[in-house]
């Protein structure tokens, strides 16, 4: 599938030859989608509100960093947030599992170890998003739950759904797995309560900017902007949904870049990040959450945080007032 994706956001001979497989997919969809929604498969409610923040199709779109900034912004409102994840790449014998900011990525997952980092939430990862709600609201003093990618895992009922667009990705080709990158079709989004558009935000949509904060280097912590490197020519590496997009912003502080891309939640090699040749490696904050133990000097981890506007916040805030 990873390979497939080169053919997701155009109309193509490859994309036209699965079109088959995607429209008994979108089948299968509605078949679950119905099933759920007449009562046929049970949704469990939890006794505080649910935030589920997710989107349609496969690959990076910026959830993470709305994740966390969600989680932020609650807290600052008085709320008592808990994250629940899929854990996805998670090697745990059993599920559900707590994570905290030393958890260890390969058995959790990147993306769980680093929202906890950033948040400092009580947070569990499964695949059963009820059982590791459950965990949560057993454990710890929570009094709402925001669902990390949840936006199809219909067996937790959800009070708000947000669902987050690429802005210059968008839906693609429009098609479905496998023949394009959507995991439900387009019209699922005229259900959702709140659509987040990463970059660029179309009419009815919530503009998310992601600014960068800070390049950390993973031995000693040492923190540089940005503007450190401007003019220099640096490793970039990403292993994330949308690679171009980091090294389209480092490109943008002035900084050369020798591009490094692989899979979105790659488990990394040390010979992967170490080129032998003195330049810096700058990399994501995901994929340095994963190496961590290769931290040599001028390995550095570039933090981005999200930008939304106060209206935003403010319509988040009206609909768990409902």
């Amino acid at each position: 599938m990873t390979r497939l994706d080169h053919y997701w956001y155009s109309r193509n001979p490859v994309a036209l030859l699965l079109l088959p497989l995607s429209w008994l997919f979108c089948v299968l969809v509605l078949v679950r989608q119905t099933c759920f929604r007449r009562g046929w498969l049970r949704s469990e409610r939890l006794p505080v509100p649910v935030v589920v923040v997710g989107n349609i199709t496969v690959g990076g779109s910026g959830k993470t960093p709305l994740v966390i900034w969600l989680a932020q912004f609650l807290r600052e409102h008085g709320y008592r947030p808990g994250i629940v994840s899929r854990g996805y790449g998670g090697l745990a014998a059993q599920w559900p599992q707590p994570v905290g900011a030393a958890s260890d990525p390969r058995i959790v997952g990147d993306e769980p170890v680093l929202i906890a980092q950033r948040t400092a939430c009580p947070m569990a990862v499964g695949p059963d998003r009820v059982a590791a709600a459950q965990l949560l609201l057993r454990e710890h003093d929570c009094n709402i739950i925001i669902s990390d990618d949840g936006l199809q895992h219909y067996r937790l009922a959800r009070d708000v759904e947000i669902a987050v667009l690429d802005g210059q990705r968008r839906l693609g080709n429009g098609y479905c797995l496998p023949a394009g990158p959507l995991r439900e079709r387009p019209n699922r989004l005229g259900s959702v309560d709140l659509c987040v558009g990463n970059g660029r935000a179309e009419e009815g949509e919530y503009l998310m900017k992601l600014l960068p904060e800070a390049a950390v280097e993973l031995c000693g912590g040492e923190r540089r902007t940005l503007e450190h490197f401007r003019g220099r020519t640096v490793h970039a590496v990403a292993g994330i949904g949308n690679p171009p997009r980091f090294f389209q912003m480092l490109c943008d502080h002035g900084i050369k870049v020798i591009e490094h891309s692989f899979p979105d939640h790659y488990r990394y090699a040390v010979a992967d990040v170490q080129f032998g040749d003195g330049l810096p490696v700058l990399m994501t904050e995901k994929d340095g959450v994963k190496c961590r133990p290769y931290g040599d000097k001028d390995l550095w981890a570039v933090t981005v945080g999200a930008q939304l506007p106060e209206s935003f916040g403010i319509r988040v805030l009206s609909l768990l007032a409902r």
